[in-house]
Parts: structure tokens; sequence; C-alpha cells
């Protein structure tokens, strides 16, 4: 199936306005085909094992020239993509125009991920619209299905039946109408008591001015939600007086008041203040705005992609989007344009007057605590009520250049999805942790138990293939001389896994070759001050992760509670070019995009390493190779 093809097309009338449509949905000769079709399908998966490279390329990719470049590369003397269509950046105006790294077609089929989603071919950037529906869960993200780069962006569709395996559908909306025909941009959806979905989405107007649009499924009946109605009489909402034509994206998810109203958040600015504006609604087609802000914050700039939901503080299970009372906390979350990061604050939402409180106005959103400390941005939660918990998707784009991406042909992923919970044990922090469905994919399994990894050493661990990993990793430090121990050095994640301190750090080396030519550190810094007080850093070093001098590379991390009687723990998710690290449970969450040029199919390694002065650590790991997802077309023949 070519997924460069769109299911969208445009329906006569609005049947959103009078319930339900009865447009005649696509002949189906019942679920029950589909979803065996698509187990079969699945079951082929569970007999393959990850067997090893393709055959070596003996020649190497030709740069691509400027002439048969110039029409889809940025000059990065400009502004990069995205900045003058008014949204944030979508191209990094640091690299060269040209790759300056011989990449061999084996090293760019080696970076495509096995269990992350992405789609088969081109650019893809936010994750729009979740939603679980008559037993598929489904991901809208927005697209390019003309090239590896930024622009005519459309949303694309997929649907899964357990967050894993994803299956491609074809397009679910296109910028043909005069209030999209710049971008159908960021969105989400509700889902309405009475089964109706609604979306919300950005649309880049004729004139390049945001607006949000409506749109809403041909039909119901349909689990795939192949066809989609744009509202004829979008826009239903433009920028109020104040908010600049290009300042004015992305609504949230509806909840719903006790006054029986929903309402919705959209992300802007005043100035240099981000705020969050809520508009309240009864059809989804009228709408109120709200006096004042949900929210703002001085110094943060443009919000984008705000989100808003609540927590339970005492629970295992997520909340409804509109959920609200005692014991339950709201959390606000905005992607900063200005930072290029996901921050979030946790608070107490006053329905009555539609505004939001942080508990704790030193970690507010955009000066406190980010829902990833690495290459993390847009991210997007919705309410799975099949397990009762809200699931986070976010996007992690590339570090490379354009020029690497359009040889590719591919670029950008979806992390991993992960559960989101209150952490009752700090009381200011979430949990982030990978679906449990991941764990399927796990084949077998190495221990090692109280490995010692004295001060300066590192030490190999023998695993086997190392591409495709889930690490659970525990650390235990053994003081050398307690005299010593308030000598720290630098502080934070200091200049990388180089930088020495009497307590730090200590961790692991994934994607790393026999001679250390290059590895990616992940670990624990550990400062103890000279009243006592400990503080620990989780970071992520990739300045030594690749070869390739085009390529961007920095040292990612953050803070992380570790609570008395705890000991370091960290899970980390290995897969080609993409590792995501948790640390003590989720506090901590790094994202990294990495490309190595040796540390590839056979020649990856993984060690334990501890670069302390003051201390020995002991290290407990179990760690599984992980199959490969099954991301397909979906086979709409069978249907």
């Amino acid at each position: 199936m070519d997924t460069n093809t769109t299911s969208y097309t445009p329906l006569p009338g609005d049947p959103f306005l009078s319930g339900p449509p009865a447009t005649p949905r696509r002949p189906l000769k019942g679920f029950a085909v589909i979803f065996a079709a698509v187990i079969f399908l699945m079951s082929l998966v569970a007999l393959i094992i990850n067997q090893g490279p393709p055959q070596q390329d003996s020649h190497h990719h030709k740069k691509q020239s400027a002439s048969t470049a110039s029409s889809e590369t940025t000059s990065y003397s400009r502004l990069p993509r995205g900045i003058a269509q008014g949204v944030s950046a979508k191209s990094n105006p640091s690299f060269s125009d040209e790759a300056s790294y011989n990449w061999t077609n084996a090293m760019f089929s080696w970076q495509r991920t096995a269990f992350h989603f992405q789609p088969e071919r081109n650019w893809m950037n936010d994750p729009n619209g979740p939603m679980f529906y008559k037993g598929w869960y489904h991901l809208f993200y927005q697209y390019n299905p003309d090239s590896a780069v930024w622009g005519n962006i459309t949303w694309g569709h997929a649907v899964s039946i357990d967050l894993i395996h994803w299956l491609y559908l074809p397009l679910a909306m296109v910028p043909d109408r005069w209030f999209d025909a710049n971008g159908v941009w960021t969105g989400s959806s509700t889902i309405l008591p009475d089964g109706q979905i609604v979306i919300l989405y950005t649309g880049s107007t004729n004139e390049s001015v945001q607006v949000q649009n409506l749109a809403y499924p041909a039909n119901l009946s349909d689990p795939l939600l192949l066809h989609w109605v744009k509202y004829s009489g979008n826009p239903v909402l433009t920028a109020p007086p104040g908010i600049g034509s290009t300042d004015f994206r992305d609504p949230t998810t509806a909840w719903i008041g006790p006054d029986g109203l929903w309402r919705i958040t959209l992300g802007s600015k005043v100035n240099k203040t981000g705020i969050s504006i809520v508009y309240t609604t009864a059809n989804f087609i009228d709408y109120e705005l709200l006096e004042g802000v949900l929210h703002a914050v001085p110094g943060t700039g443009m919000w984008e992609c705000v989100d808003f939901y609540p927590v339970s503080i005492n629970g295992s299970k997520g909340l409804e989007t509109s959920a609200n009372g005692p014991g339950v906390k709201h959390v606000l979350k905005a992607s900063l344009d200005d930072k290029k990061m996901d921050y979030y604050a946790i608070g107490t939402y006053f329905v009555e007057n539609n505004t939001w409180i942080p508990d704790d106005p030193k970690i507010d959103v955009g000066i406190g605590l980010k829902y990833d400390y690495g290459r993390y941005y847009a991210s997007k939660t919705f309410y799975d009520q099949n397990k009762e918990r809200r699931i986070l998707l976010g996007w992690i784009n590339e570090t490379d250049t354009e020029t690497d991406d359009l040889e590719k042909g591919w670029s950008s992923l979806q992390t991993i999805p992960r559960v989101v919970l209150f952490d009752n044990a700090t009381g200011t922090n979430l949990l982030q942790w990978p679906v449990e469905e991941i764990e399927d994919l796990r084949l077998n399994t190495t221990e090692f138990s109280d490995v010692l990894v004295e001060a300066g050493t590192v030490v190999p661990l023998d695993i086997g293939t190392a591409t495709q990993l889930d690490i659970l990793v525990d650390f235990e430090i053994q003081v050398l001389e307690t005299e010593c121990v308030n000598g720290n050095g630098s502080v934070g994640c200091g200049d990388g896994a180089t930088d020495r301190s009497t307590l730090g750090p200590f961790g692991i080396l994934v994607l790393a070759d026999e001679t250390l030519s290059e590895l990616t550190p992940v670990y624990f810094r550990v400062s103890n001050s000279t009243d006592g007080d400990v503080t620990t850093y989780f970071c992520a070093d990739e300045t030594r992760s690749s070869k390739a001098p085009e390529v961007y590379k920095t040292v990612y991390g953050g803070q992380v509670p570790v609570l008395d009687g705890e000991t370091y723990s960290a899970r980390v998710l290995v897969d080609h070019s993409i590792v995501e690290s948790f640390a003590q449970g989720g506090r901590t969450v790094i994202a990294s995009r990495i490309y190595p040029t040796e540390a590839i199919y056979g020649a990856a390694r993984l060690f334990l390493f501890n670069n302390a002065t003051g201390v020995n650590v002991k290290a407990t790991l179990k760690i599984w190779e992980l199959n490969s997802a099954f991301i397909h077309p979906f086979p709409l023949d069978q249907i």
C-alpha cells in the first residue's frame, strides 16, 4: 500500500450538526476479519529474530550536488524551516549543507529503528489526536508525504492493537482548503459521551494565519476511522485581540466542567510571556473566550502543544481528562518554542474561575521540570480507557543534516509510548515508564549480579547482539575514602562522562565498539555538599557517540531525586539510533538520537563504567534482547 495516497475526500453537508453521520462506510467483512488478519501477520513476527546486518556496502553514498539538492535542502544562512511559516524550527541551521561523513547504505539502513514508530518514508513531527476506539489505538502525526524535510504538512494515520505493532493507513487529512492551505497542523481528539469524535486542529490559512478547525469521522461505525470530514464552517476559532496571527495554535483535548460546557486550552504568548488561554463550547462550533488565562509564566516565550490533564495523587491508574476533585492534581505542560524542550508542572485546577496554580512556583512551567531532558518535543497525552491509563507520546527529531535525511529518505520518529503517573513518593515529579506491551518483544535474557566496577575502570558485558535491548540496572556505591567525599568538582552532568568527581560519573556504555572509539555513556553523577545535602543527576553523554562531524552531539541530563533506601536504578531501551533512558522509576528521562559509524550491527557492545575517584560501585543487571515490532501497511485488500 502506498501511504502517500489519502482517503480524505471532501464530503457534502455537515452530518456532525445533526448527530452521527449517515454516510455509507467502506464495505467491511467484519471487525473480526480485520483483527484476525492482523493477528496472523503479527504472529509471523514472533518467529523472526533479528538476524544481524545485511551485506555491508562496498560503495559510499555520493553527496548530493547543489543543483539536485537546492529544491529541498535549506541554505543554513537563512532561517530554519518552519520559522517563516510561524512554527518552531524544523531544521538544523547550525549544520553545513553537505554531509562530511561518507555514510554507506548499510549505515543508513542500520539507523532505522526496529520497535519505534516511524513512517515508511519521508518527514514526520508532532503526534496528533491519539485515542483508543473500537479496539484500535489511533495515532495521527504531522507528515510530509513528498519529502524527508518539513513542508506540505498533512495528517498521517496509523493504528495498533497494542501501541507497539503499528499498521499504516492512508492519510487522514490533507491541506486542501483555504483554512488549512499551508498545513494541517497539530491538534487533539475528544471522544464525546454519545460516542461522537471531534478533532480540533490548527490550520495555516492561504495567508499563513493560524486558525482552529473542526473535523470528525465520516463513519463512526468504521473502527479504522478511514475517512474524515472537515466542517464546512471552518475556521471555528480565530486569534483574539492582542494575540499575533502566528501565535495561536495547538488546541488540547477538551474537558467538561460542572456547568456542562466543554473547555479547551491553546498556547500563545504576550511579548515574552508564555500563556495558555481557555475557551468554552457547547457544540464545538461556537466558542467563548474566558476572561484571563489558565496560566502564564513571564520570560518563557511562545507556548506550543500545550497539554492539560488530571493525575491521581494516590492511585496507580490514569484519569479521564475531565476528572477533578479531592485526590486529583492537574499537569500543565508546554513545548517552549524558544528552548525546544517540553516543560511541565504539577498544580491545582480551580474550575470556578478556570485558573491553574503550580504547587511550587520555583518549578513552574518553563523554569522547572522537563518531560525529557534529551532530544524530545511536541508531546501529547491521551486517556486510554481500554486499560485505564494515561499515555504520553513525543517526537524525537534528527540531529544530522537535511542532506543526510534526504539520502536516507526519512526523518524523525515517535518515542515508545509511556505511561504517566504522579510520583507520590516525591510529591513533585511525574513518573514515565514504557508501556507494558514493550515487554512482549523480549527474547533471551542475561543477568549479572553484584558486578564490581572499581574507580576508573570499564567492565565489558558479554551479551551478544547489543543494538535492540531492554536493560534494567541497579548501582550501589562503596565509598573508598570518606574524607574525600566532599570534593566533587563540576556540578550537574559536568562536561560529560570523562569529567571525574568523587562520587561519579558511573553507569553503562551503550552502542560502544570494542575499542571504545564510539560510545554513549548513560550515567549517574552524585554531589555531596559540605552541609550533607546529596544531589543526583542522571545524564547521557553523546559527545563520542559518532565519528560523523556534522552530527550534533551534546551532554543531556537533569536532576533526579533518589530517596533514602533507594539504589541508583535505571532502565535503558536501545533501538539502533535511539536510546531512551529512565532513572528512578521514570522520575527523569532522556531520549538520545545518535548515529554511530563503528558501533553498529554485530560490532555494538555494552559496558559498565565507573569514572568516580572516591567510590567503587556494584552493579546488578537484567538485560533482554528485543525483537523487532511489526510496523507495516494495513492489509486493506483483505477487508
